[in-house]
């Protein structure tokens, strides 16, 4: 496995939300989160997770948010593109858009739908990691891409592309991530993806999260990573409470409705706009989170 600086690809890299109006993607908001989410102290941005609702958008607009996550950043935090699509062309795409666009790191989803077999998935991984000498991690959320990685998957990749160096780990499963770090090493880039169990993964040697929580709490989720990784675990475990519920509400309705309501009751979006299939939440959400963001402080 490649070797990165202690730091790089550690801590909180939330999954930005993608802003419309009128249908169409509004990429100076987009711009506006980029720019709040580096002013609030997070470690790094994920462009096109599923927070961004990427099946919803066509290449070329995600491929306009890798390019103006780029250039707003500047260098000033990583930015890491997630890539995969719903075929091997589309990531194959998607990712040689953002090798070149200037990308700190390539993340890719499973493949999804299809029902890959453990070897597919190992030589689609080989293939796409083999494309661009950044750092590749992969996207594993079976429960919405119905493929569960097995830990000699990933042992094989790691063998075969030595730029295949961690995985965004959407499973309610601590022994898995307790696998990965025993087999794989405590430098494999475990980054916690169901939001309520950062504390705990990042515990047991995760060394970051990709929380879209952090949406609407940049500051705070990102003050969790740090007391974490720095060993502060009382510090670390009060943050956890702190945030809970807002962790919990990401599921009170499909993610990202949840988060974009939120986004627009705190000012940080003009619009509440998603596309079809997902609509905006509904009044008795409405109340619910209205009701939650004033318990927590966010709105006043």
């Amino acid at each position: 496995m490649m070797t990165l600086a202690p730091r790089a690809l550690t801590g909180s890299f939330p999954p930005l939300v993608t802003p419309f109006r009128n249908g169409s993607v509004d990429y100076e908001s987009y711009a506006r989160l980029v720019d709040h989410q580096i002013a609030n102290g997070t470690h790094g941005i994920v462009v096109n997770g599923t927070t961004s609702e990427p099946t919803s958008l066509t290449l070329d607009e995600r491929n306009r948010l890798v390019k103006t996550a780029v250039e707003v950043a500047a260098g000033r935090i990583p930015i890491v593109a997630q890539t995969g699509s719903q075929s091997h062309a589309e990531t194959v795409a998607l990712t040689e858009f953002a090798n070149g666009a200037g990308v700190d790191a390539i993340m890719v989803l499973t493949p999804f739908f299809i029902r890959a077999p453990q070897r597919g998935v190992v030589a689609y991984f080989e293939d796409i990691a083999g494309r661009t000498e950044l750092p590749v991690l992969m996207y594993h959320i079976p429960g919405r891409s119905a493929f569960k990685v097995e830990l000699e998957t990933l042992v094989r990749i790691a063998e075969a592309r030595e730029n295949f160096v961690g995985i965004k780990h959407a499973v309610d499963d601590h022994n898995f991530v307790t696998q990965m770090l025993a087999r794989l090493g405590p430098d494999f880039r475990v980054f916690v993806g169901l939001e309520e169990f950062t504390f705990p993964m990042m515990a047991l040697g995760a060394l970051g999260t990709m929380n879209a929580v952090a949406n609407v709490a940049p500051r705070q989720v990102a003050d969790l990573c740090e007391q974490t990784l720095a060993g502060n675990m009382a510090a670390a475990r009060r943050l956890h409470f702190e945030l809970f519920e807002i962790m919990t509400a990401v599921f009170w309705d499909t993610n990202p409705i949840p988060m974009k309501y939120m986004m627009k009751r705190m000012g940080l979006l003009s619009a509440n706009e998603h596309r079809l299939p997902l609509l905006p939440a509904t009044r008795d959400l409405e109340q619910r989170l209205d009701a939650l963001l004033a318990r927590t402080g966010l709105v006043r």
